[in-house]
C-alpha cells in the first residue's frame, strides 16, 4: 500500500532532497545494512512508489483539461500566453538519482533476489522517463549516479526522445522478466502484471505518437510498438472485468470502494482514514466553490450508445432531445458516471433525491464517478477514502483493441473479447457485441475532425472515451493522436433547453432548474437552481445556443491551442544553468 510506502520512505537513509544533477544521495548508514539483505532492498525500493500519481488531486482530475469536460476557468496549459519558459516546470531529477543509486548498488549485492528489486527500480525508471518524454520530448538519458566532477554529463545536451523511449522499453522488459511477484490481493504492489499493463499503455502512446506526429518521420517504426501492445496484453493473466450483483452498479462500484476489486484492478493506491490519507474527489466534483466543477459536455455524452447497440445520434431528433428523454435506454455507464433518473444521495444517512444541480454543474451532466453518495463530510472536506485506481484491466483491453485496429488485425473473436465484453458489462445488446463494424459513424468522424475514418478504430475510440473518462488518460490521448486542437475547439456545451422556464431533470414531477433572462423569477420549489442566461460575453456565464433556447453553452474564458504545446518548454532557469539543453520548437 502506498500509505506504507510514505512511512517507510522516511526511513530510507539514502533518500535525496535536492534537484541538482550533481548531488548524490546522502548515505549515512552502511551500504551493507541496505544492500546486504532482501529486507533492506525491499525497504529502499518502497521509496520508488512515490512516483505513482498522488491522491488528493488524483487521476480523477486529469481529464478536466480535455475535450470531454466543461470546467471552471482555463488551465494555464490553454490560457493565452500563460505557458512559457518562465512559467514551465517539471524539470526535476531527484527521483531518477534515487533509482539509479539503488540500481548501481543492488547490482553489486550478493542477495539472491536482487534482480527482482532491480526490476522494480527499472520499472519505476521507465515510468519516470515516460513522463519526462511526454512533457519535454528530448531529455538526457542518465542511467548512473553522476559525480560532481562529471561536467560532460552535467552540462551535456538532451538525447533524442525516440532513443530514450527505446531505453524505456528495455527497462520495462527487464522488469517483466525479473519481477517475481505475479499477483497481489491488495492491488497495491508492483507485480509482473502491473509492469505488463503499463507496457501496453506506454507502447500504445509511443506507437501512435510515431504514427501521427509525421514531422518526426518515424511512421515506419510505429507498427513495432503496436505489436508490443498486443503481445504484452496477451501475456497478462488473472484479471477480468468486475461484475457485481447489480449491472447498474458494477462499473461505478469500482471507483467508490475502499478495498480495490482485485478481479479488475491491476494497481491502486489504498487510502486510510485512520492515517489521515485521503483524496478530494467529492469536493472537487461537487463543491460549488472548490476545484474546477467538472461536467461532461453534450458532444461527448452524445457518443454513449443506446442499449440496443445503435448510436444515439442516428435519431435525427437527437440535437433537440431534452435531458430527461435523451438519457433513457442508454449505455448503463452513463447513469453510473453522471446524475440522472433515480439517482439518490444521502445527508447524514437520510436519502435525498439528487437530480443534476445547476448550482454545481455547468452543463447538467454532473459526475458521480469517484464520488461517495453521502454528502457529509465528503462534499465539504477532502475526506474521500475510496481506493485511487491507477490501472485496471478494462484499459488493457482497450489498449489491445486500439493496437489491433491500427494494425488491421481486428477480427470477430478479438472484437468480442475486447470491445464486446466491455459493452456487454454496460448492458448493451445486439450485434455490436460480436460483429466487427464496417461502416463509420458519421458523428464520430465529425467529432474527430475527419482524422479517423476507419469504422473499427472509431468504435474503439468511442469505447475508450466512455469507459475511461475521469481516469486521467484523455489529455495524453489527444496529444498522441495529434489532435491538440480539440483542447481548445471542443465546445463546453450542455443539455438542450427548449425554451426559458422551469424543468424537471429527473422525471419525478418536481422542478429542478429555472432558465431565465432579465429579472430573477420565483418558483414554488425552494431548492430550484436559477440560471440566468441573459445575453453576455462575460467569462463564467452560461448562455443558450439560440438565445432563448438551445444547448447550454458555458464560457470558461479564452482557450488557445498552438502546436508547440505538444511539448512543454524547457524551464528558463534550467537553460541558464545548462545552455546545451536548447529549447523546444516554438518556445
Amino acid at each position: 500500500m502506498k500509505i506504507f510506502h510514505y512511512i517507510t520512505s522516511l526511513l530510507i537513509l539514502a533518500a535525496v532532497t535536492s534537484c541538482n544533477l550533481d548531488e548524490l544521495p546522502v548515505d549515512t548508514a552502511s551500504n551493507e545494512a541496505i544492500f546486504g539483505s532482501a529486507s533492506g532492498l525491499e525497504l529502499y525500493s518502497n521509496s520508488f512508489y512515490d512516483i505513482l500519481p498522488g491522491t488528493d488531486v488524483g487521476v480523477f482530475q486529469g481529464d478536466d483539461v480535455s475535450d470531454l469536460v466543461a470546467r471552471n476557468g482555463v488551465d494555464n496549459y490553454l490560457a493565452v500566453n500563460a505557458l512559457s519558459p518562465i512559467t514551465s516546470s517539471g524539470w526535476s531529477w531527484s527521483q531518477l538519482r534515487n533509482i539509479n543509486y539503488f540500481i548501481e548498488n543492488a547490482e553489486n549485492s550478493e542477495v539472491a533476489q536482487k534482480n527482482h528489486y532491480i526490476g522494480l527500480a527499472r520499472f519505476f525508471r521507465a515510468l519516470f522517463y515516460f513522463d519526462k518524454v511526454k512533457r519535454f520530448g528530448d531529455v538526457p538519458w542518465i542511467d548512473q549516479t553522476i559525480e560532481i566532477t562529471d561536467s560532460v554529463t552535467l552540462y551535456g545536451p538532451r538525447d533524442d526522445r525516440f532513443e530514450v523511449m527505446d531505453k524505456v522499453l528495455e527497462d520495462l522488459n527487464f522488469a517483466i522478466d525479473n519481477i517475481t511477484l505475479t499477483s497481489d490481493a491488495s492491488s497495491t504492489r508492483i507485480t509482473k502484471n502491473v509492469a505488463r499493463a503499463y507496457k501496453t499503455r506506454i507502447a500504445l502512446y509511443e506507437a501512435s505518437f510515431r504514427k501521427y506526429h509525421a514531422d518526426y518521420g518515424m511512421q515506419n517504426t510505429a507498427n513495432a510498438w503496436y505489436e508490443e501492445v498486443v503481445k504484452t496484453a496477451n501475456e497478462i493473466d488473472g484479471f477480468t472485468l468486475h461484475r457485481g450483483a447489480n449491472a447498474e452498479r458494477s462499473y461505478r462500484e469500482l471507483f467508490i470502494t475502499k478495498t480495490p476489486f482485485a478481479d479488475e484492478t491491476i494497481l491502486a493506491v489504498a487510502l486510510d482514514a485512520s492515517l489521515q490519507v485521503f483524496s478530494s474527489a467529492n469536493r472537487r466534483f461537487i463543491s460549488p466553490t472548490y476545484g474546477n466543477r467538472p461536467s461532461l459536455t453534450r458532444n461527448f455524452v452524445n457518443t454513449y450508445l443506446k442499449l440496443d447497440g445503435t448510436p444515439f445520434t442516428d435519431d435525427p431528433a437527437y440535437k433537440t432531445t431534452p435531458f430527461v428523454e435523451e438519457v433513457k435506454n442508454r449505455d448503463l455507464r452513463l447513469k453510473q458516471t453522471i446524475r440522472l433518473g433515480d439517482y439518490n444521495r444521502t445527508e447524514n444517512g437520510v436519502p435525498v433525491v439528487a437530480p443534476p444541480n445547476f448550482n454545481q454543474t455547468f452543463t447538467g451532466y454532473q459526475p458521480i464517478k469517484w464520488c461517495y453518495d453521502e454528502r457529509f463530510p465528503y462534499d465539504d472536506e477532502s475526506r474521500n477514502d475510496n481506493a485511487h485506481i491507477i490501472m485496471r484491466y478494462a484499459e488493457v483491453l482497450l489498449n489491445k483493441a486500439e493496437a489491433l485496429a491500427e494494425l488491421g488485425m481486428m477480427n470477430a473473436n478479438e472484437w468480442a473479447l475486447t470491445i464486446g465484453t466491455l459493452r456487454q458489462r454496460a448492458g448493451i445488446t445486439g450485434p455490436t457485441l460480436t460483429t466487427v463494424p464496417s461502416v463509420a459513424d458519421p458523428y464520430l468522424v465529425a467529432y474527430y475532425k475527419g482524422k479517423f475514418t476507419n469504422p473499427i478504430l472509431l468504435e474503439v475510440l468511442r469505447e475508450r472515451a466512455v469507459e475511461l473518462v475521469f481516469e486521467g488518460l484523455r489529455p495524453d490521448d489527444l496529444r498522441r493522436w495529434h489532435l491538440g486542437e480539440l483542447f481548445a475547439q471542443a465546445p463546453m456545451n450542455g443539455m438542450y433547453v427548449p425554451a426559458l422556464g422551469e424543468y424537471d431533470l429527473n422525471g419525478d414531477g418536481v422542478m429542478d432548474v429555472y432558465f431565465y433572462q432579465g429579472s430573477k423569477p420565483t418558483s414554488s420549489n425552494p431548492a430550484i437552481a436559477f440560471v440566468d442566461v441573459s445575453p453576455s460575453t462575460a467569462t463564467g456565464r452560461i448562455q443558450l445556443s439560440n438565445g432563448t433556447s438551445g444547448e447550454v453553452i458555458f464560457n470558461p474564458g479564452v482557450r488557445e491551442w498552438l502546436d508547440k504545446k505538444y511539448l512543454y518548454p524547457i524551464p528558463e532557469t534550467d537553460r541558464i544553468i545548462n545552455p546545451a539543453l536548447g529549447q523546444n520548437p516554438g518556445w
